[in-house]
């Protein structure tokens, strides 16, 4: 017998918990179904502990993407959440709105109600943040926003100096008025401790009892009436079972997860279900395409001075800074590594900035990404700068291989496949040799590690690029929001195009991708969607 609910959600991820503590505040009834385990996992909540959970199998899906061929052939490891939190759990946790006409950009393409004057209440509703209430921060909201600018390592102000001589703006809050500029990313922490939305949407709620948490409950396909949806079919302790929705089923399982759902489901390219022996519901070939995703590369500096690299490495640096969390749960274990940036732009002739910056106080350049740990960081002192294009061009897809819901999506970014992002990135590394050049920074640089002083030209380092870029973990719009149901998945209040009772309300709604970290647009489009969800319920 299958149990009913007002409403299913699938993802207990960052939207899914925002939507499920939303729509649990005014009464109904909400069943969320998590593929993953408890976050109650010290490497989660203590912030720096973030990097060993990239490769830790009990709360990570672990995806690797197909082989890029403008990268050399290389494919990319990209780990998602499997937890409660998602990968709101596994992240590092930095705070960024993106700038504000991406949504008006979002709008342009026929979004009604997605510009930034309309997404920015929602950004305050969500905010607990330091710097206080006013007409562009929140007070008193569910998720708290930290400003680590006194806190973090005195090297970041060199960082800054050196972008302010090169002639960008600095900006005191990057989330603020001016978000254009270099300065210190806000992160999402409370008390020292990571502040997801499964500790800040999620847990409140459930203690009121009125959403029902289902973990290691695989989503195996969406349930239909005609072309409604009811429920959802999920594995669970070796079992089959349903669950049934009066209202709405909603997908908030992100950029991977929710389009693989959809596919199988009958929702997508009738040609591929086909080919794979599920009976197609619904022709929509845009299920999986336009996908999207910042890629990086990172420039590493011997300096004279002490980095984190000095407090982190040694034993005796491990065992302060351990103290120093105890007694005030303050000191690097309760940051992100990644503490300096900004928004600029290549050239004075940009019309908004085009290069998000990093800069973090720390190294890691003899350990190899499936060993890395951040509380291991490399034994001499060091930094490392990097840059992204906030808006690529290129554009990937995801596709089921198989009817088997445990069996991983094709994921093929298709990274830097456009002119426009090849010429970013010319430009992005002559930037950041600018930047290491320039004083103060330049002051306390000894040599650069990599790509190393032998490495000259344009040519070359753009082959460095190819050979060493990566994903900076943002993918986004494999269930696009637009008017076209032919282009698009969903429409400006989320509903799945051509069918009744099902949103998608996560990361892959995005038009576009945004100029900056993904973590924070998802919360506001899991505050709007649930929104919209109770007033069309009115």
């Amino acid at each position: 017998m299958s149990a009913t609910f007002d409403y299913v959600i699938v993802g207990a991820g960052t939207a899914g918990c925002v939507v499920a503590r939303r729509l649990s505040d005014s009464g109904a009834s909400v069943l969320l179904l998590e593929a993953g385990g408890s976050d109650r996992i010290v490497w989660i909540q203590l912030p720096v502990g973030y990097g060993r959970t990239f490769f830790d199998k009990r709360i990570n899906w672990m995806f690797d993407t197909e082989a890029v061929a403008a990268l050399g052939g290389r494919t990319s490891y990209w780990p998602r959440g499997k937890v409660i939190g998602g990968s709101g759990s596994i992240n590092a946790m930095v705070h960024v709105r993106g700038q504000p006409h991406d949504y008006d950009d979002w709008r342009h393409l026929g979004n009604t109600g997605w510009g930034w004057d309309d997404v920015l209440p929602y950004f305050i509703k969500s905010e607990d943040h330091d710097l206080g209430p006013s007409a562009v921060h929140g007070s008193g909201g569910p998720q708290h926003v930290t400003d680590i600018s006194s806190r973090v390592h005195p090297l970041c102000q060199r960082f800054i100096a050196a972008g302010t001589a090169m002639g960008f703006p600095y900006s005191s809050d990057l989330n603020g008025t001016e978000t254009e500029g270099v300065g210190v990313y806000q992160i999402n922490t409370r008390g020292g401790r990571r502040a997801s939305t499964a500790n800040e949407y999620l847990r409140p709620a459930l203690r009121r009892g009125t959403i029902k948490l289902q973990t290691k409950s695989l989503a195996t396909r969406i349930l239909f009436e005609g072309k409604r949806a009811k429920g959802i079919e999920y594995r669970r302790n070796g079992q089959t079972k349903t669950a049934l929705a009066r209202r709405e089923v909603i997908l908030c399982g992100g950029s991977i997860n929710s389009p693989q759902l959809l596919q199988l489901s009958g929702i997508g390219s009738a040609e591929l279900l086909s080919s794979l022996g599920i009976e197609p519901l619904l022709d929509a070939p845009a299920v999986g395409r336009n996908l999207q995703d910042h890629l990086a590369v990172s420039y590493f500096y011997k300096t004279t001075v002490p980095t984190l690299n000095d407090a982190l490495r040694p034993l005796t640096g491990k065992a302060k800074a351990a103290l120093r969390y105890l007694w005030d749960r303050g000191g690097p274990l309760s940051m992100s590594i990644n503490q300096g940036g900004g928004f600029v732009r290549s050239a004075p002739d940009q019309p908004r900035p085009n290069l998000q910056l990093y800069f973090t106080p720390a190294s890691y350049t003899q350990t190899p990404l499936s060993e890395r740990k951040l509380l291991n960081p490399d034994p001499f002192s060091a930094v490392l700068l990097s840059f992204n294009s906030c808006r690529p061009t290129s554009r990937g897809h995801l596709q089921i291989r198989s009817n088997d819901p445990a069996v991983p999506p094709v994921i093929q970014p298709n990274y830097f496949s456009t002119q426009q992002d090849i010429d970013e990135a010319r430009v992005g590394n002559r930037l950041l040799r600018t930047l290491a050049n320039t004083r103060p920074l330049s002051d306390i640089i000894t040599e650069e590690l990599l790509p190393g002083a032998q490495v000259q030209g344009d040519d070359a380092l753009l082959e460095d690029f190819r050979q060493r870029a990566d994903t900076v973990y943002h993918p986004t719009s494999t269930c696009m929001m637009g008017p076209d149901a032919r282009s698009s998945v969903v429409d400006a209040r989320l509903r799945v195009h051509g069918i009744e009772g099902l949103r998608v309300i996560d990361a892959s709604i995005f038009p576009t991708i945004t100029s900056g970290n993904t973590n924070a647009p998802t919360v506001m489009v899991g505050e709007k969607g649930a929104a919209m969800i109770l007033e069309d319920a009115r």
